[in-house]
This record gives structure tokens, C-alpha cells and sequence, in this order.
């Protein structure tokens, strides 16, 4: 072996090791790598920092400001709004709840499109009153699963198109992964559904309670010429509240709340809905119903991407105790308004912005967020939680309709996928659908760093002939045996690996050698690509094999040994169902 193959094989191994033990966040290993091989001379100083304009890092990033977008416009809102019914067994429910998922994850980030379903999955076990152990983890690796999709799907597949666009001078496309992922999603998901449920170790039934325990607001909603309230009775709407864990306590009319919960009365524009729930939930149901929060005046507020949601405490010491919000100034002044006040979880009597604060009240507040925490300070509140972005209902059909276009002139070739993701978040922009800073925040940059850092090393290790080596060796360990064995070793092999490392990291890591063996074997790298591709995406035995797996851990309640009990024959199935799949749509 050469000097440069030396020094990349064991800054290779160190990197492994590194993201093994965890102690340092992964993008900070990476990064050290790639200074450490320029330093020693074999990463080209030239190149060293290329891997940041790659094609496959700013897709990824522009995946994660379209997924931002599509979740700010209460997109996703209009699929899950009934999803989630307590009349649904739970074989039906994860299957449902599966394949939702799995399809959002296709065509946005699958941590992101479990982050957006997990809220949905918590309140259906809430209301069916089982333990959210049995249905979080098959959502999440229906999640992982569904990315297997599209191109876009998951980091893994950007990265082996980018990779077979350089090695063959042609990238995949869009959907030339969808064959073969959904053979495998489908095979999961069924599995998932009809059986891997059963295997989870489920202790305790209130586990996750701490994301459940949201505080239960009061509020006031403005019912508007195209609302759906318009012209039914309150009591018409119980079902449309139930079903978003709200209730209609009351109706205003004329600035006068209207006697009892007015349960009779016809609603007319101009009136104001009183309903007690989660903010999540009230705003769901806005959603739902077509109805406006209320703004100062007391109609529709102006809604903006840049505003926020915070929630705030009203402590002994505020000056707010014992006054009315219409009569706090300081929010006047800066625009803000109280959305809600949440009292020990008991409904509100009296019009909510004229109800005296008391000491323990919580406030819903509505405004910019420099403006909101200024406001909370003067009023000498404590803010309780991190800031919620409001969800612009009105805006979802536009986003969908966007992203939507992006993938057609992406997949057919017009453009490239990075400049149609890239005019959707502009266009998100000028559309006012996602504000310019949050295009910044919605980025996971240790991720672009990790690939950023990874990719010359891996193109050095290519170059140097140190990928060759690898094929090479297991070309020998394979000699003896059929083409699709060792299709069948390679995806093996890349899943073992996926389920103790990052996924990017394994893809771009082991792209070069199943390419490099299948050249030497003679038979179609594609297929090898494939294989790398489904392996580096199924990671199901450990919660640090893929971020999913981690984020499901507390609210479920999961041990780190709970997660091969249904991931092992997961990871079964995807290898029976996936090397006849690839060799089917990618023959040998």
C-alpha cells in the first residue's frame, strides 16, 4: 500500500471509531478529519473544501427549507386531519398512520416527517388510552423506511446519485429508486403493521406524557365569510372539536358572550368561537373550520410568516396581576396579542381579554419574536416554552403546489433538482409561506458539515486507489460464489454498518468499493449502488442508527435493547425482499 492509502485507511478508522463513541458530535469528527488529511498531504488542499458545493449537500439542505415550509403552511395538516380517530384498532392505526408517514418521507426529510407525525401519534394514544410505545416505533421506521422513495427522499440516495453521476458521468434520477423502495417500504410497512407491533416491549402507559402535558387553553376564534362554522349551530361542531381534542365552550356576538355555551345558536360571520384546548390543537381546529385567530380589534388578525407563538407565566411578581390584556399597553404598543389564557386546565367563563390575571395563569401570545419577548419582560412574565411558529393554513395549498412542480421539472430533466428546490425556497419567500431567517434555522448544518468533510476524503481514498484495494479484497472473499451472493453481502454489509454509524456517512463511506466490486466482478454497478442505497438507509437495531431512532426514545419510553426486537426481522425482510427487487428492476 502507498503512503496516501496508509494515512486514509487509518483516518478512515479513526472517523468510525470517533462517530462510534459519540463523545464528539459527528460533524466536529468529520471536519477534523478532513483538516487532519490536508495537513498530512493526502486531501488535495484544492479541493479540500469542494464536498460543500456538491451537489448531494445542497440538496439536503434545500430538502430541509422545503420541509420547514411545507409544516409552516399546515400542508401536512390537510393529509393527517383524520388520521387519528380512537375507534381505530391499532393494527389499523399503524398501518395508517405507517403509510402516511412513509409517503411524507419520500418527497421530504424523514426526521422531519417524523417529527410532524409524532404529535399526531401521541394524541391518538392519548385518546385510545394505550401506551405510545406501541405505535412511535413502528411510525419511525415506517418513516426511515418511506425515505427509500425518491432521490430526495433520504441522504443516502442523494449521495449515490451524486456519487454515480461522477463514477458514470449520470446521476439517478428522481424516482429510479422507486421500484425497489417500494417493494421494501411496502414489505416494512405490512410487517410493521400486521405483526412487529406485537414484538415491542411495551412498561408503561404513560410514557411520553411529558410531550402530552401541554397546557389547555382558552380562546377566541373569528368566524369569517368562507368559515365552514358559518350557518351551523355550535352544537353542529362537537364532532370537528372532538376529533382535534378541542371543546366549544361559548359564542360571542357583538362583543357580548352569549348566555351558557349557546349550544342553539346559528352561527353568523363577525361571531367568535370560545374554545378550550392545546394551542396545538386550536390550531388544527382553525385549520379545520376555516376560522381566524383574533387580532386586536377583535377580527381577524394579520397573519405573517415572521410571527410567533410563545407561551408565558404569569408570576407573583408581574405587573400584569389582577389587570385585563385589553388594558395591558405594553402589548398594545408593540403589537402583540393574547391569544389564549390557560387557568389549571379550567375553561374561561368570561371574555378572554377581559378576564382578571391571576398569579399562575398562562398567556398565549401572538407577535414578533423580539417584540413578544420584550413584552414579556416589562410585564415581568417567565416564558415557559420555546417559541411556536403559526402555522399558515391558507398558505398550504400554495406550498404543496410549488413543491409539487419543483419535483416534476426536477424528475423530468427541465432543470436541475438543486435549482427547482432552490426557486422553492425562494418562491416560499416572496409568498411569505416561510420567513427569510428560518430558510437559515431549518438547515441541520452539522449534517451539511458532515458531508461537506466526508466527501473529499472519500474522492481521496478513490483517487489514491484505496477504494480499489477494498473492492478488491472482497472480490476475493466472493470469487467462489454467485453475482447476486454477493449483491446480498454487500447490502448486508452496508446495513450492519448503517445501524452504528450515520447514514450519510456509511453511503459515502462504501459507494467507491461496491462500485469498484462490481466492476471487478463484471456485472452491473448499478445494482451494487442499489444495494448501498437500501442498506445505508435501513438502519432498525440501535436507537444511534439513525435519528429517528433516537427521537422516539423518551417519549416512547424505549431501551436502547428494545429496538432489534422489531428491527432484526425488519432488517430480514428488506434483505429477502431487496436483492430479488434490485435484480429485477437493475439486472445483473
Amino acid at each position: 500500500m502507498t503512503y496516501e492509502q496508509i494515512v486514509l485507511f487509518l483516518l478512515l478508522g479513526l472517523v468510525l471509531a470517533g462517530l462510534m463513541w459519540g463523545k464528539w458530535r459527528y460533524d466536529l469528527v468529520a471536519f477534523g478529519a478532513l483538516i487532519v488529511g490536508v495537513v498530512l498531504g493526502v486531501v488535495p488542499a484544492d479541493t479540500a473544501f469542494s464536498g460543500f458545493g456538491n451537489d448531494a449537500t445542497i440538496i439536503i439542505a434545500l430538502v430541509l427549507v422545503v420541509t420547514a415550509g411545507l409544516s409552516r403552511s399546515g400542508a401536512v395538516d390537510l393529509i393527517t386531519r383524520h388520521a387519528v380517530s380512537r375507534d381505530r384498532s391499532l393494527p389499523l392505526h399503524i398501518s395508517i398512520m405507517g403509510g402516511i408517514g412513509a409517503v411524507f418521507s419520500g418527497f421530504m426529510n424523514n426526521v422531519a416527517a417524523l417529527a410532524i407525525l409524532m404529535p399526531v401519534d401521541l394524541q391518538a394514544a392519548q385518546k385510545a388510552n394505550r401506551s405510545p410505545a406501541s405505535s412511535l416505533m413502528p411510525l419511525a421506521f415506517a418513516t426511515i423506511l418511506g425515505g427509500m422513495l425518491t432521490m430526495i427522499g433520504t441522504p443516502p440516495n442523494i449521495i449515490i446519485a451524486a456519487y454515480r453521476e461522477r463514477a458514470m458521468g449520470e446521476s439517478f434520477t428522481m424516482f429510479d429508486f422507486t421500484p425497489v423502495g417500494l417493494v421494501c417500504a411496502l414489505a416494512g410497512v405490512a410487517f410493521i403493521g400486521l405483526v412487529g407491533w406485537r414484538l415491542i416491549p411495551v412498561r408503561d402507559k404513560g410514557a411520553g406524557a411529558e410531550l402530552r402535558a401541554a397546557a389547555s387553553y382558552t380562546t377566541e376564534l373569528v368566524v369569517t365569510e368562507k368559515s365552514k362554522a358559518k350557518g351551523q349551530r355550535v352544537r353542529d361542531l362537537d364532532g370537528a372539536a372532538e376529533e382535534h381534542d378541542c371543546a366549544i365552550v361559548g359564542l360571542v356576538r357583538r362583543n357580548k358572550r352569549m348566555p351558557g355555551r349557546a349550544r342553539w345558536e346559528k352561527i353568523g360571520k363577525g361571531d367568535l368561537l370560545v374554545v378550550h384546548g392545546s394551542a396545538e390543537a386550536i390550531s388544527a381546529l382553525a385549520g379545520a373550520l376555516q376560522v381566524d385567530l383574533q387580532g386586536r380589534s377583535g377580527e381577524s388578525a394579520e397573519l405573517s410568516s415572521d410571527l410567533k407563538i410563545v407561551e408565558a407565566v404569569v408570576t407573583s411578581d408581574s405587573r400584569v396581576v389582577g389587570r385585563i390584556a385589553n388594558d395591558v399597553r405594553v402589548m398594545q404598543r408593540n403589537g402583540v396579542v393574547m391569544l389564549g389564557l390557560s387557568r389549571r386546565g379550567r375553561a374561561i367563563t368570561e371574555r378572554v381579554r377581559r378576564t382578571p390575571l391571576e398569579v399562575g395563569d398562562v398567556l398565549l401570545l401572538l407577535g414578533h419574536q423580539d417584540a413578544v419577548d420584550d413584552v414579556i419582560t416589562r410585564m415581568d412574565c417567565l416564558p415557559v416554552a420555546s417559541s411556536v411558529a403559526v402555522t399558515r393554513h391558507e398558505k398550504a395549498l400554495a406550498a404543496i403546489g410549488l413543491f409539487a412542480a419543483a419535483v416534476g421539472v426536477g424528475a423530468f430533466g427541465i432543470v436541475p433538482l438543486t435549482v427547482a428546490l432552490g426557486a422553492v425556497a425562494v418562491l416560499y419567500v416572496l409568498f411569505d409561506i416561510l420567513p427569510v431567517r428560518e430558510i437559515y434555522e431549518s438547515i441541520e448544518w452539522p449534517v451539511v458539515v458532515l458531508l461537506g468533510s466526508l466527501l473529499p476524503v472519500g474522492m481521496a481514498l478513490e483517487t489514491s486507489g484505496g477504494t480499489q484495494l477494498m473492492a478488491e479484497g472482497l472480490a476475493v472473499a466472493v470469487e467462489h460464489v454467485p453475482a447476486w451472493v454477493a449483491l446480498a453481502a454487500v447490502l448486508v454489509f452496508t446495513m450492519t454498518l448503517s445501524d452504528v454509524l450515520n447514514n450519510a456517512a456509511t453511503a459515502v463511506i462504501f459507494a467507491p468499493v461496491a462500485f469498484g466490486l462490481a466492476q471487478i466482478m463484471g456485472v452491473n454497478p448499478d445494482a451494487f449502488l442499489m444495494a448501498v442505497a437500501i442498506g445505508a438507509s435501513c438502519a432498525f437495531l440501535t436507537p444511534i442508527g439513525h435519528n429517528n431512532n433516537a427521537l422516539i426514545m423518551g417519549p416512547g419510553g424505549y431501551r436502547f435493547g428494545d429496538y432489534w426486537r422489531m428491527g432484526l426481522p425488519l432488517e430480514v425482510i428488506i434483505v429477502l425482499v431487496g436483492v430479488p427487487a434490485i435484480m429485477v428492476f437493475w439486472p445483473l
